[in-house]
């Protein structure tokens, strides 16, 4: 096993106290103590490796409730997949559970290929609370608080929806994490991350 893959299921490494990990999506309710930042649901990767060669890059923001209408749109003139509508419609469950857990009924939404490093570089994002899933390939590493950037991340696995409490409400204490570094592996991912509108989209 790569010592950057799916090292949070390995035991015995423990789970430090800052993080929650379940395996019924109430576990990201667990967001909302001062002491959590970062809750992770694990669930098994919904989709086979699909062909994502085609696949576009889709950002928008919506009510929770109309999110999946809006993937179905933004890949109306994609190459017909068959687990597109499934895509479209887990899409809008984990929308409507990110507006349950903000209060915001307004979703901003991006999914995405990724073939290179992305966001490689370990950091904190300046949201409140960030909602990502890798639906196939590599998922997101994240350090404990205080450990050394070099030592070996931990990471989800693919599947695994973790809610990321940012510098917004978690100050020098947000979580920190980066994508996968994969440029040059042939490898590539699909991902999506959830956050409340952007104020480009407002």
């Amino acid at each position: 096993m790569s010592p950057s893959l799916d090292l949070l299921h390995a035991a015995p490494l423990a789970l430090p106290d800052h993080v929650r990990l379940g395996r019924d999506s109430s576990v990201l309710g667990t967001i909302d103590d001062p002491a959590v930042t970062l809750a992770i649901w694990e669930r098994a990767s919904p989709l086979p490796r699909p062909d994502l060669a085609e696949f576009p890059a889709l950002r928008f923001a919506a009510d929770a409730g109309s999110v999946a209408a809006k993937v179905r749109a933004a890949l109306a003139d994609a190459v017909p997949q068959d687990w597109h509508d499934w895509l479209a419609r887990d899409v809008e469950t984990l929308a409507r559970l990110y507006a349950t857990l903000t209060g915001e009924d307004r979703v901003e939404v991006r999914i995405e290929r990724v073939t290179g490093n992305g966001c490689w570089k370990f950091h904190a994002d300046y949201v409140a609370l960030r909602m990502i899933t890798t639906y196939c390939g590599q998922a997101t590493q994240w350090l404990p608080h205080g450990a050394d950037p070099q030592s070996a991340p931990r990471a989800l696995a693919p599947g695994d929806v973790g809610l990321f409490k940012g510098r917004e409400r978690a100050g020098d204490r947000a979580i920190i994490h980066r994508s996968p570094p994969i440029a040059g592996s042939a490898e590539d991912r699909l991902l999506l991350v959830i956050d409340t509108e952007w104020p480009d989209h407002g």
